[in-house]
């Protein structure tokens, strides 16, 4: 790791591993497709990046090609690699290596990693204990997806996706819910309660796992896993019969008041972040949290410091009464507890929301689900599915999530093309209103649009 070449480096996992490797005195080089911010704050720290792929970028003197699983095998500076025989590292080894010596606290579960993983850090931050930690996202600006703190606790957002959140052996593991998705990797939900279970087998002895009680994949996880040698389980939820369990959440416009009971007292607290589902993510991280041995009334006071993530139901702007949020919401679930979320903050007005399905192959298992979810906004737009690293699946498209809402009760449309959609979008917004850009692709580029067509 002296001389690593991340190929994708601008990417949220990746760039977060190469910023701390900067950090830690590494001589960090990579490419990525496109410039970006995440990629101007690698420059900003010595990071020496290239845009496009080339074989040319391998520097002779690199020491290992860092990869994600969204390497495809021609990438030329992959080949360049195996005709030298430099060493070709997975993105999740490297981050698995960073944690070595420290004490890591890892994240998981088929949603809510991202802001759950981001709570804990801020909240610790907050409280002098000087975490590092490697986010899916950027806490307030670009590049705040990872950091090199002077403690001794790592926190880590362990991604399911390909299985590489194996690879790590936390001290405390989270998992937040345990659903099917990701369908190029996971065939059947056997496969993916098999693939946490193995995620749990790499908790440290002695380590604790943190595991929702009111989640049906999870509970099922959670009675594969209890009774085994050095593990203590601690279960949140509101289930009467969690560990830590949940007795209220008090929406307050955009935020939340949470009352739990923890060790047989009664603790409340405030959570920036609007929802049920914020709040038990909020949850999730003071039981994990008071597992690492912050104390529970101090750590509960830093968790209001937490104020959102990029993408995480962020607030882009506010033109002639209409607000424009922003969702990474791309799974079902997810979309219903966004739009959930931000109900309460649209009072009187109506929930409006500009859809981009994420993946081919998720929309074929999931689109009636996504359907049925956009039926919970007063109306909405998709766009064309967002193929990210896939090629196309015959007869899957938007239609299949259109037809879907429609036969929910749904007030949908098609946006003819993503370069319209903004325009579209503004023509139905009223004051009071609020619109979603919601989707995992580039769907978020398109709300800074949206209000300059408000202010028209």
């Amino acid at each position: 790791m002296e001389r690593p070449h991340f190929i994708g480096i601008g990417g949220a996992g990746m760039s977060g591993i190469a910023k701390i490797l900067t950090q830690r005195g590494a001589r960090v080089a990579g490419s990525d497709a496109r410039e970006s911010e995440s990629v101007a704050a690698l420059r900003a720290l010595g990071a020496t990046v290239h845009i496009g792929h080339d074989a040319a970028h391998l520097a002779a003197d690199a020491t290992c090609v860092v990869i994600s699983s969204a390497i495809r095998a021609d990438n030329p500076e992959l080949a360049a690699a195996a005709a030298r025989d430099v060493p070709v590292v997975h993105r999740s080894d490297a981050l698995a290596a960073l944690m070595e010596g420290l004490r890591p606290l890892a994240v998981a579960g088929t949603h809510g990693k991202t802001t759950t993983t981001s709570m804990l850090a801020v909240s610790l931050r907050t409280l002098g204990l000087a975490p590092s930690y490697a986010i899916g996202g950027d806490l307030d600006v670009p590049g705040s997806n990872a950091d090199q703190g002077a403690g001794e606790i790592f926190v880590a957002e362990a991604d399911e996706s390909d299985r590489s959140f194996h690879k790590y052996a936390p001290e405390v593991a989270i998992i937040l819910n345990v659903e099917l998705d990701h369908h190029a990797n996971y065939a059947s939900m056997d496969e993916i309660h098999d693939s946490f279970a193995t995620f749990v087998g790499r908790v440290r002895p002695g380590g604790t796992l943190v595991v929702s009680a009111d989640q049906q994949g999870a509970r099922e996880l959670t009675a594969r896993v209890r009774g085994r040698d050095g593990l203590s389980v601690r279960t949140y939820g509101e289930a009467e019969d969690a560990d830590v369990r949940v007795l209220s959440v008090t929406p307050h416009g955009l935020t939340s008041e949470v009352t739990v009971v923890l060790d047989g007292e009664e603790l409340t607290f405030a959570v920036s972040v609007p929802g049920r589902h914020y709040a038990l993510n909020a949850v999730a991280a003071l039981t994990a949290g008071v597992a690492m041995g912050v104390p529970a009334p101090e750590l509960a006071g830093a968790l209001r410091s937490y104020t959102g993530v990029n993408r995480r139901l962020q607030l882009k702007g506010e033109v002639n009464g209409v607000q424009v949020i922003d969702s990474y919401a791309h799974h079902p679930t997810e979309m219903a507890a966004d739009l959930d979320a931000v109900r309460g903050g649209a009072t009187d007005g109506r929930v409006l929301v500009l859809f981009q399905p994420h993946l081919f192959s998720r929309t074929q298992e999931l689109g009636a689900e996504m359907g049925a979810a956009l039926a919970l906004a007063d109306a909405s737009v998709v766009l064309d599915i967002y193929p990210a690293r896939e090629d196309p699946i015959p007869g899957v498209t938007s239609t299949v999530i259109i037809d879907a809402a429609r036969a929910a009760g749904a007030d949908v449309h098609r946006a003819p093309a993503k370069e319209a959609a903004p325009e579209l979008v503004a023509g139905m917004a009223k004051p009071g209103d609020l619109v979603l850009t919601m989707g995992a692709g580039d769907v978020t580029e398109l709300g800074p649009l949206i209000l300059d067509r408000l202010s028209d």
